[in-house]
């Protein structure tokens, strides 16, 4: 299965249109770290990832893991730990999972800058929650009714198509 992002507030899921929001700067084809960018391509849903003790976890067919306390992902361009999931270290910059807001209640990473990692080509890319659809850090963010409709639809052979 594949979703597709045609534009920039529409993901296509089969049958389904959800609205959606992506980076404050729109799509590219050359991301770079912190440019506030989506980037384009085709990329695999790896991974969800959830708060336990926030949301429940609905029937899905794609892999999962609960959000701990230290977890975090590493965006340091100067880390071995570059666009990796890791453990807490003051070591080096990164995007905490366990975050007091919404946000990150269901989060789903994608495969971007994930085979053969490159510094500074982009890390931490999402699919995560939103309230009001405002543009985001380059990840992509719908409403937790549509994440939850999504959960039901994809499995761990599921793809997305930026454009």
């Amino acid at each position: 299965m594949i979703i597709f992002l045609k534009n920039n507030y529409t993901l296509e899921v089969d049958d389904f249109q959800f609205r959606c929001s992506i980076g404050k700067h729109g799509t590219v084809d050359d991301k770079i770290e912190g440019d506030l960018c989506t980037p384009k391509g085709i990329f695999k849903l790896e991974r969800l990832f959830y708060r336990k003790d926030k949301v429940k976890l609905f029937k899905t067919n794609i892999n999962s893991k609960i959000i701990s306390k230290n977890m975090i992902w590493c965006n340091d361009v100067t880390s071995q730990h570059y666009n990796q999931l890791t453990k807490y270290s003051k070591k080096f910059k990164h995007e905490k999972m366990y975050r007091n807001d919404y946000k990150y209640d269901y989060v789903i990473s994608l495969s971007y800058n994930r085979n053969v990692i490159k510094k500074n080509k982009g890390s931490a890319i999402f699919i995560h929650l939103t309230k009001n659809y405002s543009p985001t850090s380059g990840c992509i963010a719908i409403k937790k009714k549509d994440f939850t409709i999504l959960l039901k639809l994809i499995t761990k052979n599921t793809f997305i198509k930026i454009y």
